[in-house]
């Protein structure tokens, strides 16, 4: 089976135009538990990236988009493609998640 990997990156003070939104965290954490419960029997790793300290070359590449602008936090990546970005829809996550998942069998 293919592994999944979800990051979310974010940083602790919020975009200025998400300020009645979750922070990046909490969008992780929501989004944590609403795809275990979705994909009980997948394993995904989640991970939260500062994107001030970001640590993998990968989390390094799209902390510099959103500094520059180029995305908006939080910002949703499964495995290196972006899913969502701002304000995610859970909808279009489990879609995603669903796409790796049949192109795995």
């Amino acid at each position: 089976m293919k592994e999944l990997r979800l990051t979310v990156y974010g940083a602790e003070v919020k975009c200025p135009s998400c300020i009645n939104l979750p922070s990046a965290m909490e969008t992780k954490e929501w989004l944590e538990a609403a795809v275990k419960r979705k994909f009980p029997e997948t394993t995904i790793h989640f991970v939260y990236c500062d994107i001030f300290k970001p640590t993998t070359t990968e989390e390094k590449i799209f902390s510099e988009k959103i500094q520059n602008e180029d995305y908006f936090y939080p910002l949703v990546v499964i495995n290196n493609e972006v899913v969502a970005e701002g304000n995610p829809k859970l909808r279009a996550v489990f879609e995603k998640i669903e796409a790796e998942l049949n192109y795995s069998k």
